[in-house]
């Protein structure tokens, strides 16, 4: 199996972390239910191969979202990992301060909320306005952050809506900083399906940095519906961010945005940041292998060009 051979370029850091979203958002766009066995051995491989951050699952109402209705029975089956992978985070999303409750109730160190930049996206996805979504979401940033768990924000919809089209900057910027000032440690900027390029990726994180977010709070979180997201990654990291979010396989989408696709293969931005000479800590070998083996509990083929490319250099 070939790997890349590393030539570093200017302007880049020299080390970026993966937020792996694989186990939680990959894995919540399935159609069939993927038995929690094989969700607890996915997210140990994903943890066996480097990757430090690993999302896990989703205390969300079972009727919202079926496929990961097994979160209290997942949780405990993970509970051995950090210890063999000290540096380990397994973070949860939560949508509400129930959610925390039952995050809390299983001892995670991690949470997520996940908020929206746009109107209608809000009301689908959270049956709320933008605004009331953030006023619900404040009480459960404080009470995780005064229980010592650290909270991040995602922001859907930042660069493009399926029903209200492009989104204004100062809109995104206006909701990110909320975040952020209720008191999430790290803010996550989505492109939900897919629609961003390089210069629009550019100007809303010189807008952040203007409304005085640094980029070391800022990560981003790109779908590959038109082929962008490493583009869109390569000028994030531009702009001096080294958080990306990535799914193991690309597996994934949105299930309240129907024209939305896989998120940015994990090992595709591997295979990018180790050409670029930037540390990841990820096995590539092992990763691949893994989501090789993830694609054969699916019964498909992972749409990961790395992937297809390794395994079948390897022979399958």
């Amino acid at each position: 199996m070939g790997l890349p051979d590393p030539v570093r370029a200017p302007g880049l850091p020299e080390e970026v972390r993966i937020h792996e979203v694989g186990p939680r958002d990959g894995l919540q766009n399935e159609s069939a239910l993927v038995p929690v066995e094989v969700k607890a051995e996915f997210i140990a491989r994903l943890a066996a191969a480097g990757l430090k951050t690993v999302e896990a699952t989703s205390f969300v109402h079972p009727k919202w979202v079926p496929q990961l209705a097994d979160a209290e029975d997942l949780m405990p089956r993970l509970a051995g990992l950090p210890e063999r992978h000290p540096a380990l985070r397994l973070p949860v999303l939560v949508p509400n301060e129930r959610g925390l409750d039952r995050a809390l109730a299983h001892h995670a160190g991690n949470i997520a909320v996940f908020a929206s930049a746009t109107e209608t996206f809000a009301r689908r996805n959270l049956n709320r306005s933008a605004d009331e979504a953030m006023a619900m979401f404040r009480p459960v940033v404080e009470r995780a952050t005064e229980a010592g768990v650290a909270v991040r924000g995602y922001l859907s919809m930042c660069f493009g809506d399926p029903w209200e089209g492009p989104v204004p900057v100062s809109q995104v910027v206006r909701f990110g900083m909320q975040l952020l000032e209720m008191g999430c440690a790290e803010l996550s900027l989505g492109d939900t399906i897919g629609v961003a390029t390089p210069g629009q990726v550019g100007a809303l994180l010189a807008a952040f940095a203007e409304a005085g977010a640094p980029a070391e709070r800022l990560a981003v979180h790109f779908h590959d519906t038109y082929g962008q997201a490493l583009s869109n990654t390569l000028a994030a990291l531009r702009e001096g961010v080294t958080t990306v979010d990535a799914s193991a396989g690309g597996l994934g989408g949105c299930p309240y945005a129907k024209s939305a696709t896989g998120n940015l293969a994990t090992e595709d931005l591997v295979w990018m940041l180790h050409g670029l000479g930037i540390r990841t800590g990820v096995d590539l070998r092992a990763l691949v292998a893994t989501s090789g083996w993830m694609a054969g509990q699916l019964g498909r083929p992972s749409p990961s060009r790395t992937v297809q490319a390794l395994l079948g250099a390897a022979g399958g």
